[in-house]
């Protein structure tokens, strides 16, 4: 699919953009489009620059289309600083925590990052749209970027949609359901021009390793025991990365101002048929002694683990003509093979975190 991005938007505002799904963002707008690029980021422990770095690397024209802005939007005197270096014509909004299990062991910090710093966001950016020309308020969008969490577990029937009511069941589905209705309040209150999105679980290269997929991964390669969180039978409704990327950026271009669009990769798999799944991968891809499925081991599930996940994608279909390009059997194959070329990344990675793929999030 290839991106028709308006030529008059001419500075983007990524917030989060040293993230995984950030970080694929803006490689995507680097690469498609001749805008300016501002990458707001705190630079957290998850937080890296490699992949940009990289995309820059191969077309040295593109040095000047990316700016990083080390912030916290937390920090409010930061953020509405930022927001006027930046002068954004879109401002597509991904900075916040999203790992349910630390949610569960510092539930603090998302309250913070995800409420908080979204309230400094919408102030600093209603600000600058009240001062933009007639033109420039016309055409300026925030996208604010949220998961299908926000609307709770459902049972063995039926799917997510826009009319979904909120449900959330963790510290970290509750945050992001705090921001969603902040960004809702102030589109209506104020008027500010705002699209929502709402996406299923992301998979693909450059994901930070404490998530599913690449902790399963890495675990298998080092001959470690895989953890699976209870039975097993938890259902997740995965998304390739990229095909997220064209469908919220279609969102944020061509959706309709005040509404909201559920995007989903229909992709729906059991927790223990995608460990299965990477295993058999991994016995093709990179053999060992013994299949790596015999490393799989059942852990105590995780605390109000949600059931089941599952997106109706009806209104982005129709409305916008996205569709997910990849099956998730052919995505997941990408990103094992991704992870076995780029070992080192991960080991890097893991270092400057401090993260050694240890179990977070259980209740002591």
């Amino acid at each position: 699919m290839t991106l028709l991005f308006p030529e008059s938007i001419q500075n983007v505002l990524v917030t989060g953009g040293a993230g995984f799904i950030g970080g694929a963002v803006i490689r995507r707008l680097l690469t498609n489009t001749t805008a300016t690029i501002f990458n707001l980021d705190k630079m957290g422990y998850s937080s890296d620059l490699t992949s940009i770095e990289k995309t820059v690397e191969s077309n040295p024209n593109l040095i000047s289309h990316h700016r990083l802005l080390n912030v916290d939007l937390c920090n409010e005197d930061a953020t509405a600083q930022a927001i006027k270096q930046s002068n954004p014509d879109l401002v597509l909004h991904l900075a916040a925590e999203t790992h349910v299990d630390r949610s569960i062991d510092g539930p603090h910090e998302f309250l913070k990052s995800n409420i908080t710093g979204t309230y400094n966001l919408l102030q600093a950016v209603r600000s600058h749209w009240d001062q933009l020309p007639e033109e420039r308020q016309k055409q300026f969008r925030f996208h604010h970027v949220s998961t299908d969490e926000v609307f709770g577990s459902l049972g063995l029937n039926g799917q997510f949609s826009e009319a979904t009511p909120y449900a959330p069941r963790s510290p970290y589905s509750a945050s992001k359901a705090a921001s969603d209705h902040l960004v809702k309040a102030w589109h209506h209150t104020y008027g500010l021009p705002i699209v929502l999105t709402n996406c299923s679980n992301n998979y693909g290269p450059w994901q930070f390793p404490e998530k599913l997929i690449p902790l399963v991964i890495l675990k298998a390669l080092t001959k470690e025991p895989i953890p699976l969180y209870g039975d097993g039978s938890n259902i997740r409704d995965w998304l390739f990365v990229e095909d997220h990327v064209e469908g919220l950026l279609l969102a944020a271009t061509n959706g309709e101002v005040g509404q909201s669009y559920c995007i989903g990769g229909s992709g729906e798999r059991t927790n223990r048929q995608v460990v299965n799944t990477i295993c058999d991968l991994l016995d093709k891809l990179h053999p060992s002694t013994n299949s790596y499925s015999r490393l799989i081991k059942q852990v105590a599930d995780r605390p109000g683990h949600d059931r089941r996940y599952a997106i109706n994608p009806k209104r982005i279909n129709t409305e916008l003509g996205w569709y997910p390009c990849h099956k998730f059997e052919v995505g997941l194959e990408k990103t094992v093979r991704w992870y076995l070329k780029n070992l080192n990344w991960c080991e890097k990675l893991s270092v400057k975190s401090c993260y050694k793929g240890e179990r977070i999030g259980l209740i002591k």
